[in-house]
């Protein structure tokens, strides 16, 4: 799967997501949502995973 078939999969899940929920939930909600529907997907991904920052 190519970086346009992986994007287009997360956008689409988000859509879904927040069609299906609306706004006003916790952050920590919403991502335990995209967690389950991302790995129903199959698609790997990391949690959280920190970002290095350079200033």
């Amino acid at each position: 799967m190519n970086e346009n078939e992986i994007s287009k999969v997360v956008v689409d899940l988000c859509f879904r997501i927040h069609k299906q929920y609306g706004p006003g939930l916790f952050e920590s909600v919403y991502e335990e949502i995209v967690c389950y529907e991302l790995a129903k997907t199959g698609l790997s991904f990391k949690r959280q995973s920190p970002v290095p920052f350079n200033s």
